[in-house]
């Protein structure tokens, strides 16, 4: 079968990152001594620390790819890869500017009105203002065609009701950006719309949805009614379906898609190490899932470039995620075998036991949140298909 439809071709970061990425491993060295990084799996998406975000913040970490008019750094999409692959790699705090900074900041740029952008780029970038992801519902998954929250036009602008599920840190973050059905279609694809919605708002009802160790990470929000203005409407009504496309390519690329559990890996091979290194069959499997590691590393830095360059991603970022996030389940399973050891919650933060029972605990969640892998596939094969 061709590949055309995949780009898979090498990519290789510019000598000129390296200074960039000895700065960002200087200050994790910095946050360690000072005991705010732990080295925790999964920590973009539980590691809730606003503090720390703002110290990336006033480093020019965080909206790093945003145009310096709007408060962004104005760097290219390598150089925050860079960033983001170090922080991950750490296990640092991140969670609190993920999303943010990941897709909210670059999806207002793309289909925002000067004045949202204005409104929320600077702050994103600042790491003052905090984004949701408003797309699932409890029927609705990986399948956001079907979704059942409505926008009503009003003579004041809008009125949302629906039920939003799985909304990381709606509880704590300020906004999210809302996929609504704002007109019934014949082709289900067409009416759908996005809005920029305030968690704050009081017709806003978040509910906790606990992970198996009992984080509240996720979140069901009930939005009865809520009165949106004329200017929450984010691009052009109809258009929610191409923009949510194009938002996904950034949710499902990014090394968090492969590194959420790297720092497990990390503290296995330290392990291995003071055991005397171990022997020949456990170097051998620590190879592979090195192996594997690096070339899920290069399809996603391919994603990164096509994105910088315009081109169109969603396939190669369903591939990247599928195979990453599969590995990421994996790699727990395999770590568990080099060395077996009794996974222990209540063992010393940061510790092997503790690190391991953290990542078996989250597994679960690698291959569902966005996107199953089936629905993935689906995504590659009709890519496939379009471009014989």
């Amino acid at each position: 079968m061709p590949f055309s439809a995949l780009d898979l071709r090498a990519v290789h970061l510019p000598p000129s990152v390296r200074q960039l990425r000895q700065e960002v491993r200087d200050f994790l060295t910095a946050e360690r001594a000072a005991g705010t990084v732990l080295g925790r799996p999964d920590s973009w998406l539980t590691g809730w620390d606003p503090a720390f975000t703002r110290r990336l913040a006033r480093r020019g970490w965080v909206g790093m790819t945003l145009p310096r008019a709007y408060g962004g750094g104005g760097r290219s999409d390598l150089e925050r890869y860079v960033v983001i692959e170090e922080l991950l790699a750490a296990g640092a705090p991140v969670s609190a500017h993920w999303v943010a900074d990941r897709q909210a900041g670059p999806t207002i740029l793309r289909h925002g009105t000067e004045a949202q952008r204005h409104r929320f780029l600077p702050r994103i970038a600042a790491g003052t203002c905090f984004f949701s992801i408003g797309m699932s519902e409890r029927d609705s998954g990986s399948d956001l065609a079907s979704v059942q929250t409505r926008a009503e036009r009003t003579d004041g602008g809008w009125r949302l009701t629906g039920t939003k599920m799985w909304t990381g840190g709606a509880h704590v973050n300020d906004h999210a950006i809302v996929l609504a059905r704002t007109h019934d279609a014949e082709d289900r694809h067409a009416g759908l719309s996005q809005f920029l919605v305030d968690l704050r708002d009081p017709r806003v009802h978040v509910e906790p949805i606990r992970l198996l160790s009992g984080e509240h990470t996720f979140n069901s929000c009930r939005l009865e009614g809520v009165e949106l203005a004329p200017d929450a409407l984010l691009g052009r009504p109809g258009d929610g379906w191409r923009q949510v496309t194009g938002e996904l390519a950034l949710e499902r690329s990014g090394p968090e898609r492969f590194l959420s559990t790297l720092p497990l890996l990390t503290a296995l091979v330290e392990q291995v190490r003071r055991n005397g290194g171990g022997d020949l069959g456990q170097q051998a499997r620590v190879g592979r899932l090195t192996a594997r590691l690096s070339s899920l590393r290069q399809l996603s830095l391919g994603v990164a470039t096509a994105l910088a360059a315009g081109r169109p991603a969603d396939v190669q970022a369903a591939l990247v995620k599928d195979l990453g996030t599969r590995f990421e389940g994996e790699l727990v399973n395999e770590v568990r075998e080099i060395l077996p050891t009794a996974a222990r919650s209540d063992a010393t933060p940061g510790s092997y036991p503790e690190l391991l029972a953290t990542a078996i605990l989250h597994a679960p969640g690698y291959t569902l949140r966005g996107g199953t892998n089936e629905i993935l596939r689906s995504i590659i094969t009709r890519g496939q298909e379009r471009s014989r």
